[in-house]
């Protein structure tokens, strides 16, 4: 289910970038904007992209970190850890 909602998502926002490119290419032909103001455009679109990209990796960091905490689940530094405290007392 999640693999499909993905592609969903994904094919949405080929469309829509698509149909962005389409319509500034036709409002370049028409004169109604510069070549220069249409990369202008896509490049703050990318920008903000990238931007919305970053703060949701931050946020699913975060929650995974949370989720770890509150079910107690062992990280690889607490295994490390206690991996070093058996070698130090059996060795």
């Amino acid at each position: 289910m999640f693999k499909d909602l993905f592609y969903i998502g994904l094919g949405g926002f080929l469309e829509a970038k698509e149909r962005i490119e389409k319509e500034l290419k036709a409002l370049e032909e028409k004169g109604k904007i510069s070549k220069e103001d249409s990369k202008d455009f896509l490049k703050n679109l990318y920008n903000k992209g990238e931007e919305e990209h970053s703060k949701h990796c931050d946020a699913k960091k975060k929650f995974i970190k949370e989720l770890i905490e509150e079910f107690n689940i062992a990280t690889k530094d607490d295994i490390k850890a206690l991996e070093e405290k058996i070698e130090k007392k059996f060795l």
